[in-house]
């Protein structure tokens, strides 16, 4: 049993959930709790820590049939969790990696492509709202905040072991390659003149997405055919980034729907 905080692998463990730096160069991240570590492929499992209470209750004991695991000191596990209120079991995952063509379904190809987002939790929810509404992936660029992100990781509900993505270097080539495709782009944008749901999303398509405070730059947002607006009432400007996501990849959801059901 593990006893002392300053053992390497939770040494190791809180680099890997403080420092995408860390995670990056490990290829590897952290989630907690059952729900987290029961719906992870079990492949991408390298290491499994629970706390020592943790093994009291049968049902935990069963979820951890055929792994193998470290126990952890019931006060050695609380000082290296992320939450306030520990679950009991950590696990090491590994990133899974995933290429452009993997995210190109011929017509259903339904991308959200992300620029410079900086919100752990808005970026989990868009994961988890586009798990929901069938997106084929989400492409982001590299300054948007760490998908592996503790935060971010707990507010995907488990949808990152589903969603493919794509994290690149140069987000103008990227939309480059993706017309070249036949992928149709929207941008969400504030000098939109369209409202968001006059167009067909029925063909392959994409919705670009920018930063919370600033939007979509200039370079990012000229790439798109169209750009978009959500209406809006009263003297509300603009809506959240992941609200905003969530709207659009639903329109697309809903024309894919109807036109499926009339073809039916």
């Amino acid at each position: 049993m593990i006893t002392s905080s300053a053992n390497q692998q939770m040494k190791n463990l809180t680099a890997l959930m403080k420092k995408a730096k860390e995670r990056k160069n490990q290829k590897a991240f952290v989630v907690e709790g059952p729900k987290m570590f029961v719906e992870a492929p079990r492949e991408w499992v390298l290491h499994v820590y629970v706390a020592e209470s943790f093994l009291e209750s049968e049902d935990n004991q069963k979820l951890l049939a055929g792994y193998d695991y470290e126990v952890v000191a019931d006060s050695v596990f609380r000082s290296v969790s992320d939450t306030q209120t520990p679950q009991g079991i950590l696990a090491i995952l590994r990133m899974p990696e995933y290429t452009l063509p993997q995210l190109l379904c011929e017509e259903r190809t339904h991308l959200l492509i992300l620029e410079s987002i900086q919100d752990p939790g808005n970026l989990g929810t868009i994961v988890r709202t586009g798990e929901g509404a069938g997106i084929s992936g989400i492409i982001m660029n590299r300054t948007t905040v760490d998908l592996f992100n503790p935060k971010t990781i707990r507010s995907t509900m488990g949808s990152i072991y589903r969603v493919p993505y794509l994290v690149v270097e140069d987000l103008k080539e990227t939309l480059f390659n993706l017309k070249k495709e036949g992928v149709s782009l929207y941008a969400a944008h504030l000098q939109g003149t369209a409202a968001y749901d006059a167009f067909d999303y029925t063909v392959p398509c994409g919705f670009l997405i920018g930063n919370e405070g600033n939007g979509l730059s200039d370079k990012i947002a000229q790439q798109a055919d169209c750009y978009i607006r959500i209406p809006m009432e009263g003297q509300v400007e603009s809506l959240n980034a992941a609200i905003s996501a969530t709207l659009l990849m639903y329109e697309c959801n809903r024309q894919r729907r109807k036109k499926h059901e009339n073809l039916v």
